[in-house]
């Protein structure tokens, strides 16, 4: 769909329809008062423009000083809302958090064989994993799926399944060639879409692969949801040591307990030989949980069948039960439903 309209310069390159109350929308506004790229955001049909979760301060148009009047009294109107009442997810008895400083530690393989992991120690146990990474979302292709959600009855978008795990990402919602350029408020938008606008009852352990980096989802999710606890993982070398500290002490400050580390690619096995070496370091998480108080969870080898079965959207608990890396991420299982209990 494309819409102009000459007074504002307002067009509506692309739209799509999720829901009765959902749209993905990409505009493009232009005037007097500078021209702003709004892609991807997530409006509330059923109350319309006023009602949606654009951020007002990029629906700016060249219709002058009154408009700017109308956009303050907004804002501030938002602004005595508050921040949102903390709460569970409706239907969910536990939610875990798995995330990283930084990127390329593994924080997405860890929290699908997480998953996988505790639907094979808990066989009764129902589980489902969120993919929070709105820039980056990887959990559609690890856990091999692909589609659009359906709704609900109720009207709530119903999680796609595999390997008895239900699943949920933005990236089941775009286009995966599409890159994802979103601001702070439309991400928290689609952060509480993905968790308050899904049926994921009924469900025991609800795994939420967090983006890296301590950012507004970390705050969304920490103000809106009430999380059990968060599980950082990090490799060996000084300088995801130093990030995964941060991560660490961000949770801290928000009041969601830290279960523990996860040390991953702690070991470099050779495919041929099994010789190990370390090559990002050894010990450093170690000194790390020491200083904060925070245990290791467990040790998750470097090995090629751990990329081998995310290419092939088959986590390793499933593809390699008996490895060292599914044996590991087993070993953590067992500690997260020792810890919390169905």
């Amino acid at each position: 769909m494309i819409q102009h309209q000459h007074a504002s310069h307002l067009l509506i390159l692309y739209q799509k329809v999720v829901s009765e109350s959902l749209l993905l929308i990409h505009i493009n506004v232009s005037g007097a008062l500078g021209e702003y790229n709004v892609v991807g955001a997530l409006f509330d049909r059923s109350r319309g423009m006023e009602g949606s979760s654009l951020p007002t301060p990029y629906t700016k148009s060249a219709t002058g000083s009154g408009n700017q009047s109308k956009i303050s009294t907004h804002q501030q109107e938002l602004m005595k809302r508050g921040l949102p009442k903390k709460a569970p997810i409706e239907g969910v008895r536990y939610i875990i958090l798995v995330a990283s400083g930084k990127g390329g530690v593994g924080k997405s393989t860890t929290a699908v064989n997480l998953a996988a992991a505790i639907s094979v120690v808990k066989q009764t146990a129902n589980v489902g994993i969120l993919d929070a990474d709105i820039y980056g979302p990887s959990i559609p292709k690890m856990m091999g799926l692909s589609g659009e959600p359906t709704l609900s009855r109720e009207n709530l978008m119903i999680p796609l399944n595999n390997f008895g795990i239900k699943c949920m990402s933005i990236g089941f919602l775009v286009d995966d060639k599409s890159a994802i350029v979103w601001r702070g408020p439309m991400v928290m938008s689609a952060i509480h879409k993905l968790t308050r606008e899904v049926n994921w009852s009924p469900l025991d352990y609800l795994i939420i692969d967090m983006p890296p980096g301590t950012g507004d989802t970390q705050l969304s999710i920490s103000q809106e949801v009430h999380v059990n606890g968060a599980i950082v993982v990090t490799t060996p070398q000084d300088i995801a040591l130093l990030d995964a500290r941060r991560g660490a002490e961000m949770f801290r400050k928000v009041n969601i307990p830290v279960l523990g580390f996860v040390q991953n690619m702690s070991v470099f096995v050779c495919p041929n030989c099994s010789s190990t070496t370390h090559i990002f370091g050894d010990n450093g998480t170690q000194k790390l949980a020491s200083e904060m108080g925070v245990d290791i969870l467990g040790d998750v080898p470097l090995h090629l069948s751990v990329r081998e079965s995310c290419d092939q959207g088959i986590p390793i608990v499933f593809s390699r039960p008996e490895s060292p890396e599914s044996r590991v991420y087993k070993e953590i299982a067992l500690k997260i439903v020792a810890e919390f209990p169905i």
